[in-house]
Formats: structure tokens, C-alpha cells, sequence
């Protein structure tokens, strides 16, 4: 389902005119809803990059949304696995940031920027291995779920749509609860069959319907 196809269905569902800017705001919505509640494979990326001698921040890709792994590749060329600690905990391991060495653990700082522990004792090249917020479906005119789970997504902007007109309780549990099927649908996909072969299971995963 495109969005044309998207906006289109969602005026004849609920037998309503929206503004190109309403509809645009119930996709976003539901799109940013659909992302932080399943971890789609489809969405993951690499980042390869470096941390840098005496820095214990690492960047966040531009288009981050979770993380999945961090690893760094040592000076005998071994990649290592970093190990995902709260900011608190590294804090307190390694209240010293001018102790170096190679890093062991990682957290999440703040929304732009990782702090490992300890801090790197030399150059290291790394890798992040995340999930991103794609390009909307409102500006690309298709998406992995439009094309894959175009019922998540419609159901999804139902809601918001219903939500925004004050729409009677009996319609916007309606919605809501095909809402929650389609999603239910998606996490058996996403959190569970699209995973059977994950090495680590350090990630969220679903009862598989």
C-alpha cells in the first residue's frame, strides 16, 4: 500500500476529508508508534566507524532508534562484543576517565552518544549494529510496512484519525482493537519468526502466533 492508497483509504473508512497536512500527521503518528513497539529486521543497520585515544563517547548514527549490538576490533584484529551496561554502572566501574584501556562495556549517554568503559586506550575501528527510523512513507510513497504490513499501518492511522475527529467509544475500540490484532501480527513477525536463527538473544521476542 502506497500513501495515496494509504490517505485514500483511511477518508473512506472513516467517511471523513482530512487536510494533506492531518493525514500526513496521523501516518507519522502511527508510523512512530508501529517503530518503538516491534523490532523489524528489515529496519537494521551497520555503522562502521572509530573511537578515538582518550574519548569514551561514540556518535549515534543521524537516524538511530535502538541498538542491537556494539563490537570492537582489537589490536590483534579480533572483533569483540562490548557488553550493554547502564550509564550508572559504568560510572561507577570506571569513575576514573583517564584510566584507559580496551573498552569492555557500552551505554547509551543521551540520545546522540554512547560512553564506553573503560576509556579506549588507542584507536579502535567499531561497529553498531542498530534499528533506524526509515524515511516516512509520507515523503518516500512507500515503506517496508506499507508494502508488508499495510494492515498494522492502516489500522494504526485509523486510531489516530478517530482520535482526532473525538470519535464515539465504540468506534475507537473498534479501531483500536484491530490496532492491536494487526500489531500483535507484526511482533510474531518481526520479534520472533524473522529471529529463530539469532545467535544471541539479547533482543525482545515475541510469542510467535
Amino acid at each position: 500500500m502506497n500513501y495515496s492508497e494509504l490517505t485514500d483509504n483511511i477518508q473512506d473508512i472513516t467517511e471523513n476529508t482530512y487536510t494533506a497536512a492531518q493525514l500526513a500527521l496521523f501516518t507519522r503518528q502511527a508510523e512512530k508508534f508501529l517503530y518503538e513497539s516491534v523490532q523489524i529486521p528489515a529496519l537494521r543497520k551497520n555503522q562502521l566507524g572509530n573511537v578515538s585515544q582518550n574519548n569514551s563517547y561514540l556518535s549515534l548514527p543521524s537516524d538511530f532508534l535502538y541498538l542491537y549490538s556494539v563490537s570492537a576490533v582489537d589490536s590483534s584484529g579480533n572483533t569483540n562484543f562490548l557488553l550493554f551496561k547502564d550509564v550508572n554502572f559504568i560510572r561507577e566501574a570506571y569513575p576514573n576517565a583517564t584510566s584507559v584501556g580496551f573498552p569492555k562495556h557500552y551505554g547509551i549517554f543521551d540520545t546522540d552518544s554512547l560512553i564506553l568503559g573503560p576509556t579506549p586506550d588507542s584507536d579502535y575501528s567499531v561497529e553498531v549494529h542498530y534499528g533506524y527510523r526509515p524515511e516516512s512513507i509520507v515523503t518516500a510513497g512507500t515503506s517496508w510496512v506499507g508494502d508488508n504490513f499495510d494492515n498494522a499501518l492502516l489500522n494504526t492511522c485509523l486510531v489516530e484519525a478517530a482520535r482526532f475527529m473525538k470519535s464515539d467509544p465504540d468506534t475507537m475500540g473498534t479501531y483500536q482493537q484491530m490496532r492491536d490484532q494487526a500489531v500483535l501480527m507484526l511482533k510474531a513477525l518481526g520479534d520472533g519468526k524473522l529471529r529463530q536463527d539469532t545467535y544471541r538473544f539479547g533482543e525482545t521476542v515475541a510469542s510467535v502466533i
